[in-house]
This record gives C-alpha cells, sequence and structure tokens, in this order.
C-alpha cells in the first residue's frame, strides 16, 4: 500500500490549495479549496485574497458579475461559495439533504406555534408566494416580510432552554428555499462585511434553468473535487465534510475508483490518476480567515496541527483565523482598532517563519485599507491574549 507520509500531505497541501503559490484568479481560489465557506461574508474575499491576492472589487465581479462563483448553502447547513459548474451536483446531493431536513424541521414548528395545522402546506403555500415576488425582481429579507402574506412572523422555538427564544420565519422559509436551489443570494445591499443579499430566483442569477444531477451522481462529483483537493482523506474526514452518510461516501468513493493508502492517521483514500509522490516546497507563510476551508477541510487534522487544537478550534469546532507556516498552523491573527492585522503565535517561531508571517500580515493589513473585520468565530488563543490585555 502506497505510504503517504505528514511531510508529503503538508506538500499537497501546500501546491494544490493555492497556499505556496497563488493562483491566477478568484474562481481559481474557489476551486483550490473546491468551495469557500461563506457564514461570514468577510471570508470569502479573505480567503481569495490570500490564495490569488484578488482585490474586493474583483471577488465582487466573480460575485457579481461574471457569477463564477455563487453561494449556497449545502454541507452541514452552513452557506459555501461554489464555483458556478459545481451546483448542479451540489444541489443533486449534499445541497438536497439538507433541504429535505430544513422543511421537515419548519413545518413541524409551524405546527407546534399554531400557524397552521399542516406544516408542509403552509411551506408550500409560502414558498410558491416568494418564488411569485422574485419574479418581479430580487429583494431583500425586509422586503420579502412585507410582501409575502405571514413572512413576517415569529417562531418560538424551544422555550426555556438556553437556546431558544423567538426567531422570524422569515429567515428559515428562505434558508429552506436557498437548500433547493430555489432562490439564490444575488448582489449583497450592504457593507462587504455584512450579509444582506437581495434574493434572486436562481434561474435569473444563473440565466439557465436550475438542473440538478441525481445523488449519486452529485456525491461522486462532489467527493472527486475533495479528492483531487484535499486527498488523502479518511473516510471520517469525507463523511465530515460532506454531511452526509457513510453509504454515501462508500458509493461515492467506489464511484470515482478511489484508492486506500497509508497515513500517520490510518488507511485513507485518493483519486486512482494521484498516487505519484508530490516533491515538498519550500517555506511558506500565509494568514487564513476564520472557517477557512483548509483550517476546516479535515476532520482528523493532526498533521497541520499538531496539539494546538484547544487553541485553534472553539468548543463547537469552529476555527479562528489562523496563522500557517511551512504548511502547519502556528497562531492565529488579530486587528488593532486602526485595522493593523498582528499576528499571535502559540508556538516559538523561528526568525524565518516571523519574518514571513509579518510580511503577510503588513499586505494584509494593506489590503483591508483600515477595515476591520470581526468575527463570533475568533479562536481561543486569541480570546485569551485580549482578555488579558483587558484586565
Amino acid at each position: 500500500m502506497r505510504l503517504i507520509d505528514d511531510d508529503e500531505r503538508r506538500a499537497r497541501l501546500a501546491r494544490r490549495q493555492g497556499l505556496a503559490d497563488p493562483v491566477a484568479s478568484v474562481t481559481g481560489a474557489v476551486e483550490a479549496v473546491v468551495c469557500l465557506h461563506a457564514t461570514e461574508p468577510a471570508n470569502v474575499h479573505l480567503a481569495a485574497f490570500a490564495r490569488s491576492g484578488a482585490t474586493r472589487a474583483q471577488v465582487d465581479a466573480a460575485l457579481y458579475d461574471a457569477r463564477s462563483v455563487v453561494k449556497q448553502l449545502a454541507m452541514r447547513r452552513t452557506v459555501f461559495a461554489f464555483p458556478r459548474e459545481l451546483l448542479p451536483a451540489v444541489w443533486g446531493s449534499a445541497a438536497a439533504r439538507v433541504a429535505t431536513r430544513l422543511q421537515t424541521r419548519l413545518a413541524k414548528e409551524v405546527e407546534a406555534a399554531g400557524i397552521a395545522p399542516r406544516g408542509d402546506d403552509w411551506l408550500a403555500r409560502t414558498t410558491d408566494a416568494v418564488r411569485v415576488v422574485l419574479a418581479d425582481g430580487p429583494a431583500t429579507t425586509a422586503e420579502l416580510r412585507g410582501r409575502v402574506p405571514g413572512l413576517d412572523r415569529r417562531l418560538m422555538i424551544s422555550p426555556g432552554k438556553s437556546y431558544g427564544g423567538e426567531f422570524p420565519i422569515a429567515s428559515r422559509v428562505l434558508s429552506a428555499l436557498a437548500a433547493r436551489g430555489d432562490v439564490v443570494r444575488g448582489e449583497n445591499a450592504g457593507d462587504w462585511r455584512l450579509s444582506r443579499p437581495r434574493w434572486t430566483l436562481a434561474e435569473d442569477w444563473l440565466g439557465a434553468p436550475r438542473v440538478a444531477l441525481a445523488e449519486a451522481a452529485g456525491y461522486a462529483a462532489l467527493v472527486r473535487a475533495w479528492l483531487d483537493r484535499f486527498g488523502p482523506g479518511t473516510e471520517a474526514d469525507i463523511v465530515w465534510w460532506l454531511g452526509g452518510t457513510k453509504a454515501a461516501v462508500r458509493r461515492a468513493l467506489a464511484d470515482n475508483g478511489a484508492v486506500e493508502v497509508s497515513t500517520a492517521l490510518g488507511p485513507a483514500y485518493v483519486l486512482p490518476e494521484d498516487l505519484d509522490p508530490v516533491a515538498p516546497v519550500e517555506p511558506w507563510a500565509a494568514l487564513l480567515p476564520a472557517l477557512d476551508p483548509t483550517t476546516m477541510g479535515w476532520k482528523q487534522r493532526d498533521f497541520y496541527l499538531g496539539d494546538h487544537a484547544g487553541k485553534v478550534f472553539d468548543r463547537n469546532g469552529n476555527a479562528g483565523p489562523t496563522a500557517w507556516w511551512g504548511g502547519r498552523i502556528v497562531g492565529g491573527w488579530r486587528q488593532d482598532p486602526d485595522g493593523t492585522v498582528v499576528v499571535v503565535p502559540c508556538e516559538r517561531l523561528p526568525r524565518a517563519a516571523r519574518d514571513a508571517l509579518d510580511a503577510r500580515a503588513a499586505a494584509l493589513t494593506t489590503w483591508l485599507a483600515g477595515d476591520v473585520v470581526s468575527t463570533i468565530y475568533q479562536s481561543p488563543l486569541v480570546r485569551a491574549l485580549r482578555s488579558e490585555v483587558a484586565t
């Protein structure tokens, strides 16, 4: 069995994910990691800059003008920015799975709240009404609440629980529509760091009917794309990333003819044409945003994370902004109130690493031009540092 050790895994990560050498475009930056996390809108811009040097205007152009990159709710109920060509695979597999779960849950919540005796019927009528309104043109969530009957209501969810409370029903309805691929997040009505999309019918935004692949073909395409950029990966890695079942992953691996290889973490998989050794790369530095696909791409992360998990990931498994040197996470980064980017190491760094990371911090500071990007996914490392400063 072919052995792919940790050094080679880090070399693969560097070469294929646009980190050791920049890629040529925003779309190339997205393709380098299959898709970019877009839960926090600024992450798309920051991740694209880290891999391509793209300006904010160039990222916006890819998202809203060329529409070569499209935001879509998919794996693990997360918003991602996908290359447009991958959308049919996503719609037929991971997104469809999420849509079914969201619709089922919302229908039950509508019934429990006494809004309608048949939640599924209410949801069908309401989503049809949203599509009718959007046929006249894009609209924000606030505009839809004023134009679609019942969309301005709120749901009481899990009363008495710490995570419960009143929640707007509009966001839940739109999430179900977005997961199905009926609507997409079109132009942003707010600052580049905020999510205020003008919801748009998918066929209007893309200029073509929405056509989804069959479920098995969709999963096969997604797993192939992941193996191409992240392989080798274990079954657990792929199940976690895909937010799917073991059965779906095993079928997709078989459909792609995936080959089992050996790693320090146990058996893993690569594409059949990907068995040739990958040459080492020179040490490289990168500053990646919270939830970056490279940081979050595997479930088993020892080969690039080491013993820093408790400093980088919060208790819910979300990673904050990270600093990388030579294929490993060696710290995080934060911003001063004036926008200056500051590297926060979580281990003792050699001078070459410190100088390279400081240079990346200076470049990112210039790129941000005074804008401060906040994140709810700040790492425990940086949170602890801020607490020390505050006291």
